[in-house]
């Protein structure tokens, strides 16, 4: 499928690639309550959304370690990681798919893809045990023939390796592969890889805008990416 990028040049692609938070789903609500819960379980400090966004994206063993020691400091954090990250993951699979939101635009661009032919997939740092369960109760998971989470492969993005695995698994070379994401994660991956990448403005990039980021094109909607040229299409 041949496909317009807004501010950007023309792809000819036979898979997307995407990342799941902050690229799909909003599920930092989902993150809140979950870290709020294992902080008050552990008594300590609470965390608020605007606190907790930019440590989303490395995984779950760097997002515990983040805010324990946002908490209590490095050396302490340290010392109570391997009893918060149980609790984490326990509070998360409580609260995962419950608050968060499927972004505007990401329905109608995920139906525009696979009506144009390409092959839909998820390269996410996201567990398994989360990303599965998440894609289903955003009723998603129909879309993708393959969910690589955080912990499918040795090493996870910003490492080219999940990548390159997915395409293989795909039977596409990685430069037909657009990778679609939130974050320079994202972006160093597919760089790396040899894939194409677009971003979206609206996800959480540890706190940087993404514009600073290193990308074939920053966009506002999913469905933006289906243009019939070069400039982005306004919406109400």
């Amino acid at each position: 499928m041949r496909i317009a990028v807004p501010g950007s040049r023309a792809f000819d692609i036979q898979a997307a690639l995407f990342d799941l938070d902050g690229t799909l789903v909003d599920s930092l609500p989902d993150f809140v309550v979950a870290l709020r819960a294992m902080l008050a379980e552990m008594d300590l400090p609470s965390i608020d959304a605007a606190q907790a966004a930019p440590l989303l994206g490395k995984g779950v063993d760097h997002l515990v370690r983040a805010v324990l020691t946002r908490s209590v400091g490095d050396a302490q954090a340290d010392a109570l990681y391997p009893v918060a990250r149980p609790i984490y993951w326990r509070h998360y699979l409580a609260a995962n798919g419950r608050h968060g939101t499927v972004f505007p635009g990401v329905v109608n661009g995920l139906n525009a893809l696979r009506a144009g032919g390409v092959t839909l997939a998820v390269v996410t740092n996201k567990p398994m045990a989360f990303a599965q369960p998440l894609l289903e109760a955003m009723a998603l998971d129909g879309y993708f023939v393959r969910v690589c989470g955080g912990d499918t492969f040795a090493r996870m993005k910003p490492d080219p390796l999940p990548l390159l695995a997915a395409c293989e698994a795909l039977g596409c070379a990685p430069a037909r592969a657009l990778m679609i994401g939130d974050s320079s994660n994202d972006s160093r991956a597919a760089r790396a890889a040899g894939c194409p990448v677009v971003l979206m403005r609206y996800g959480y990039n540890h706190g940087v805008p993404v514009e600073d980021v290193d990308c074939d094109a920053v966009l506002d909607r999913l469905d933006d990416l289906i243009a019939a040229d070069s400039t982005p299409r306004r919406h109400p």
